[in-house]
């Protein structure tokens, strides 16, 4: 489908009197022409459908209008809901909308193989609408039903958050016919729901003001389907796409029966055979605008990112970023949207689309933002700076300056999703190669002074303009597509770009030499060491200096938060060398590396750099700033994002060094990454091996003396974190019976050494912890930790 917005009499409205009726019983009701003409019935507040073309194949489309506001729900305002390609079947007296089966097919001209195909998988009937009237071939159904139903599933999503058992209140849920709209090839509605039930959940409790009614708005949208212009794009898994996948049941039996394309918008040149040409229609998105300055302009700039990829293959103004006209409706399928979403916790931002689900094409993108984002970055900055409100509180430009630069990346990144394409984690490495990695802030040390000049990238990245290469150039006729494909991609490899996405990054236990999450640099020992020198000065200046003049100290210690954990992400990214692969996503002929160990030194230097997060020199708070650091201010409680400990309202230092300890262990030695290492030694001798890893965790740990008390109590805390990892590793289940053996072998050499270390008390009870587990390993459980404060946003499966 277009995109091309057409604000020139959109809306038709006409009363009884100004036109024909078709149906009898419609005569007094007020008109919607459109895509589909409907009725509304005042009187019984009810809204009819006219059908006129019976198995003609339609969009349907619903969304959340309004939304909760709570990351950890899940139910935001504008979120996409799924579309399904549907059609009106008569059945005796009633319309049935029927969702054919899109996932099996058949594309043949043979319609008795197609048939077979179509009976052999269920399809489902979405509802059934009597028939109220019939007149010349068309027909009329009461709609309001179908229209006031949980189609977004609120009341399942409450119940799996464990927020409490909801019901649909009829008598409290109504039509919003402020959003409900005809237009020439869509029809919007808009309802008001409200779910009535009892709360169990403190995050309903945070967000409704009577949790017992929680009311949202839902929206339903009917569509022409796009013509069969649209020509699908053969999907690659080196090409940085999602992938739209079906079947097809009669495919020759020596090809493939998994078709798969790459999601994207149509996009063709007026003139194809120039080296630059204007679209036949750009690709537009609007802005929110309900988003305010200076935010609006940041988001503006960064989305228009997107045309300098667009213009490497030869289009002129072809990506476009606009406001949103005041008049214009957000969830109108017509409109690509960049939406401001506001909530009660920063939480992830994502990118959602609706597709032709025949084909794969792009209708409508649909960015979510959440406007809190902004203001964690506006924390790091200020976290970072030297005295930034020692002699005045208005100096909050340079936090101002690092956070809008985050949000000119971010507007990108999700944008990027919208036009069909999948995160790459291993583009940092590369000069920040694609606005479709997570970018950790890059800082640097100018002497003692903190720079915020490269912080974030400025514009779009040199893989974006391959993925965008790939789904997006318009090919001359005559070319050889697969061959002209093929060749963008050899070019990118030949060029050192990488890529590697979330199923290979994200797991705590992953395995990727390259591809983390919030990462810099293409050594991941380095740039540790790099982020542990600036977090040392940065804890170094931080004073009562970092707030604002009238502001509790209790604000004080959770803008400290982010800087004692400066370097848990770059942690995570160094955990993956140890045991990890380097490896890409190869197909055969082309020349990449489909997987290979990494190097034993880089491994050795990656287990040197991580344990000294494990070092109390490292992670303890210097005893100069814990005065920072009273006991809550009224009005200033602990949140998820502030430290946590067991000393009652005063602030444990211990407690947050054992987090940040345990958060370093469970990386380090995480089950799949021991197991890993026994089959990694297995294969070459040479290569780090799980009992190098635990010997040197102990040496890194144990064996280490701080003259100062608090950083020998410090250690200690680490210690015993290193203890119960090691007993975790001997105990677990789901790891290679080796990995028991060694991880056993270890304690008892271990316990050994703690008898002759004559450390009295501390030594002792680690002995009396060690044979307590060797009597009775299985009902060893890891002892938990105060919580480590969110780092990542908040709530939700990842889409950002």
């Amino acid at each position: 489908m277009k995109n091309t917005i057409n604000l020139v009499a959109a809306f038709l409205f006409v009363g009884s009197a100004m036109m024909a009726q078709t149906f009898e019983k419609t005569k007094d009701f007020q008109k919607f022409n459109g895509y589909f003409n409907f009725y509304y019935d005042d009187g019984s507040d009810k809204i009819y459908l006219q059908v006129d073309d019976l198995d003609k194949e339609f969009l349907y489309v619903y969304s959340l209008s309004s939304g909760i506001g709570s990351n950890d729900i899940g139910l935001d305002r504008g979120q996409l809901g799924n579309e399904q390609v549907v059609f009106f079947k008569k059945a005796g007296n009633k319309l049935l909308l029927v969702q054919p089966n899109q996932t099996f097919r058949a594309i043949t001209d043979n319609e008795l193989e197609k048939k077979s195909v179509e009976q052999a998988f269920a399809k489902s009937v979405l509802h059934g609408f009597k028939i109220e009237e019939e007149s010349k071939g068309s027909y009329l159904i009461d709609f309001t039903d179908f229209l006031m139903r949980d189609a977004h599933g609120v009341s399942n999503r409450l119940k799996r958050s464990k927020q409490g058992t909801y019901s649909l209140d009829a008598s409290k849920s109504a039509l919003a016919f402020e959003r409900t709209k005809a237009f020439p090839k869509n029809v919007e509605f808009d309802v008001t729901l409200t779910f009535k039930g009892t709360p169990e959940g403190a995050w309903i409790r945070s967000v409704t003001p009577d949790p017992s009614l929680v009311t949202v708005a839902q929206h339903h949208s009917l569509v022409e389907l796009p013509d069969s212009k649209y020509k699908k794009r053969a999907f690659d898994p080196r090409s940085g796409s999602f992938p739209f996948s079906y079947y097809d049941y009669a495919t020759p039996v020596q090809e493939p029966i998994l078709k798969q394309f790459v999601r994207r918008h149509r996009l063709q040149k007026k003139n194809p055979s120039a080296s630059v040409s204007e679209a036949v229609e750009p690709i537009i998105y609007y802005l929110d605008n309900g988003t305010p300055e200076p935010i609006r302009s940041a988001l503006l700039e960064g989305g228009r990112w997107w045309n300098q990829a667009f213009e490497a293959i030869g289009y002129k103004d072809a990506f476009q970023v606009k406001i949103l006209p005041d008049d214009a409706d957000p969830m109108d399928v017509r409109y690509n949207v960049i939406q401001w979403v506001h909530r009660s916790t920063r939480g992830w931002s994502y990118g959602a689309s609706v597709i032709d689900p025949r084909t794969g094409e792009i209708i409508k993108g649909h960015v979510s933002l959440g406007s809190l984002r902004i203001r964690q970055d506006f924390m790091i900055a200020q976290a970072l700076m030297n005295k930034p409100f020692a002699d005045r509180d208005d100096n909050y430009q340079p936090m101002l300056d690092l956070a809008l630069a985050r949000i000119r990346q971010l507007s990108a990144h999700e944008i990027g999703h919208t036009l069909g394409f999948a995160h790459n984690f291993a583009a940092s490495p590369n000069n920040r190669a694609s606005v479709m990695d997570y970018p950790h802030p890059q800082f640097e040390l100018n002497g003692n002074t903190i720079s915020f000049a490269n912080a974030y990238d400025t514009g779009i990245g040199e893989w974006d303009k391959v993925i965008v290469a790939y789904s997006y150039t318009d090919f001359p006729s005559g070319t050889n597509e697969r061959d002209a494909l093929n060749g963008i991609l050899k070019k990118a490899h030949d060029d050192g770009l990488r890529y590697i996405s979330d199923q290979d990054a994200r797991p705590t236990g992953g395995a990727h030499l390259l591809a983390h999450l919030w990462d810099n640099g293409n050594s991941p020992s380095q740039e540790l060491e790099s982020m542990l020198e600036i977090r040392e000065r940065a804890i170094a200046q931080f004073s009562m200096d970092n707030i604002r003049t009238g502001e509790a100290y209790s604000t004080l210690e959770d803008v400290f938060v982010p800087v004692y954990f400066f370097h848990r992400y770059q942690t995570e990214a160094v955990s993956k060398v140890i045991g990890g692969l380097d490896y890409n996503y190869a197909v055969k002929g082309d020349g990449q590396t489909p997987v290979k160990p990494v190097n034993e030194a880089v491994q050795e230097k990656a287990l040197e750099s991580i344990l000294k997060t494990l070092d109390a020199k490292t992670i303890a708070i210097p005893k100069d700033k814990l005065d920072l650091f009273p006991p809550r201010a009224i009005g200033f409680s602990r949140s998820r994002e502030s430290f946590k400990g067991r000393t009652g309202v005063s602030f444990d230092a211990l407690s947050v060094a054992e987090t940040a300890a345990d958060m370093t262990l469970g990386l380090l030695l995480h089950p799949e990454r021991a197991s890993r290492l026994i089959q990694q030694k297995s294969l070459d001798k040479n290569q780090l091996g799980l009992q190098e890893v635990l010997d040197k965790t102990i040496k890194g740990t144990f064996d280490l003396s701080h003259r100062d008390a608090y950083e020998e109590e410090v250690q200690n805390t680490i210690n015993f974190r290193v203890l119960y990892h090691i007993m975790n590793l001997a105990a677990h289940d789901d790891v290679h019976p080796q990995v028991n053996a060694v991880a056993n072998e270890t304690l008892k050499s271990l316990k050994t050494q703690l008898l002759g270390s004559g450390k009295s008390a501390i030594s002792a009870e680690m002995v009396k912890r060690i044979d307590n587990f060797m009597e009775e390993p299985s009902e060893f459980k890891l002892v938990p930790v105060p919580d480590i404060p969110d780092g990542s946003p908040i709530g939700m499966d990842c889409m950002d």
